[in-house]
């Protein structure tokens, strides 16, 4: 009896400090309670990087950012949130992504405002659209860069020019940049082409752009002088006040119409006019 009496008090005392042992002390509880907070705390905060995603950039934005010339920027700006230009850029950027061949390339599409700031701008030559044909295209209507032959109308062109102008010396290449750097804007009507398909983006909306620029021109200088060389950039005559500025009408220098480009003077014109605005004129040279 003594001896069962004795065993339930040692199994007793015995429970007392297992159980103290397994619990924990005040101060562990509130680590565990911590950690497990944080942890939780942590799930809910995880980023998992499978689901981040950079901002899709637009694709008015991936093809705006090529013109970086400030002035042009501020001017035609308000035209980038137009219907007409956001399906320019959409078509732009599914060609791109459907492999075809562009020109020109894309860093040069605006080559032309970036090369003469709209307060510069004193002469526009305007053309159609870019040449077709691979490397000749580097946004600057009718020029090629240095390195490229000269296409039929830019020769012709030079021909008109020593004809016009004393001391000019027909070039060994076709790139036109001093002009532009000049204040001549070289400015095509359409501004993409695909390659190998004259006029291919004739119809995609340039036209409204380009035709802004020209708007933008007339409103907001003074003194411009409109070179329009063809039926098709005489149409855009009617966008000119010839009260401010002056228009000088002649045929195109194509292989097709050159004879009557020929002995237009076009360029010593030019000049006279500039003259007339108390604007220095154009050196028209090369070399």
């Amino acid at each position: 009896m003594f001896v069962e009496a004795s065993n339930k008090k040692q199994r007793k005392i015995y429970s007392y400090f297992k159980t103290a042992e397994q619990q924990p002390k005040n101060g562990s509880i509130e680590v565990a309670k911590s950690e497990q907070d944080a942890s939780t705390t942590n799930e809910k905060t995880k980023v998992v990087p499978a689901l981040m995603t950079q901002p899709k950039i637009s694709a008015v934005s991936n093809l705006t950012r090529y013109l970086t010339e400030k002035s042009w920027r501020i001017e035609i700006s308000a035209e980038f949130s137009k219907p007409y230009f956001r399906e320019i850029s959409n078509f732009l950027e599914k060609e791109y992504q459907d492999g075809k061949t562009i020109y020109p390339p894309k860093n040069l599409i605006f080559n032309a405002f970036n090369l003469a700031p709209m307060p510069q701008v004193k002469v526009v030559i305007l053309g159609q659209d870019p040449y077709h044909g691979a490397g000749q295209a580097h946004g600057l209507s009718f020029s090629v860069p240095v390195g490229i032959e000269p296409p039929p109308s830019l020769k012709n062109i030079y021909t008109e020019l020593t004809n016009d102008i004393p001391g000019f010396e027909r070039p060994s290449h076709g790139c036109l940049t001093s002009w532009a750097q000049q204040g001549v804007l070289l400015l095509n009507a359409t501004l993409t082409v695909q390659a190998h398909l004259a006029n291919s983006h004739a119809n995609i909306g340039w036209q409204n752009f380009t035709d802004a620029v020209i708007h933008a021109l007339n409103d907001s200088c003074y003194g411009v002088v409109f070179l329009l060389w063809g039926a098709f950039a005489h149409k855009k005559e009617k966008l000119v006040n010839r009260k401010k500025h002056v228009v000088i009408k002649t045929a195109h220098p194509s292989p097709l119409s050159a004879t009557k480009f020929f002995g237009c003077r076009c360029f010593s014109r030019t000049n006279e006019a500039l003259v007339r605005f108390g604007k220095e004129p154009i050196d028209w040279r090369l070399n």
